[in-house]
């Protein structure tokens, strides 16, 4: 009987991790055309370029959201094995990288404008800058709301199968913010000067 249940819920969770691949597919999809609209807009010309150098705090925050990849998937491998309080503390380990990333993108932000750089900017190439980071600080604020809902959840003792799918998803969207900071970063450094 219980395993008729969870293969119930199981089939009934597939169509929500098939809506969150898609989620991913268009987010995805966004970032690439924000990458072509800058491709476009410099054409090849320096005066078009950024003439700039990418703030140091993007480095950190790389190495920051790379650790926190790692306490997402520590926190999953211990939600498979049923070791809810290592689950946990992996989790609020993740969401605490996850507000360090967005503070020290934050902080990069504060260095761009002190150093001139605004949005609102005659060279566009350098408003986007604000505009690619600013769009994966809202995907970061929505992986750390998911994430802060996978904890609590995990605190109410749900059902395993459940607990396993919120992990899942949790884990299929932060490992997706880490790869698109890492194919902007790297974006970034390409197009700097």
């Amino acid at each position: 009987m219980m395993s008729k249940i969870q293969q119930e819920d199981r089939l009934n969770l597939a169509p929500k991790k098939f809506n969150m691949w898609i989620f991913i597919f268009t987010s995805f999809m966004f970032f690439a055309a924000l990458t072509s609209g800058f491709i476009v807009y410099v054409g090849g010309s320096s005066a078009h370029g950024m003439n700039i150098k990418m703030p140091d705090a993007f480095m950190y925050s790389t190495a920051v959201i790379m650790l926190s990849s790692l306490t997402m998937f520590l926190a999953a491998r211990a939600a498979k094995s049923s070791q809810f309080g290592k689950q946990r503390l992996y989790l609020w380990l993740t969401i605490m990288l996850g507000v360090a990333f967005f503070g020290i993108q934050l902080y990069a932000w504060s260095y761009l404008v002190k150093n001139g750089i605004y949005f609102s900017n005659p060279n566009a190439s350098q408003s986007f800058i604000y505009v690619f980071t600013g769009m994966h600080l809202l995907h970061i604020f929505a992986g750390l709301l998911l994430l802060a809902n996978t904890l609590w959840r995990s605190y109410r003792s749900i059902e395993q199968v459940k607990n396993l799918y919120s992990v899942q998803m949790s884990s299929i969207f932060w490992h997706f913010v880490d790869i698109i900071w890492i194919y902007l970063y790297v974006f970034l450094l390409l197009n700097q000067q």
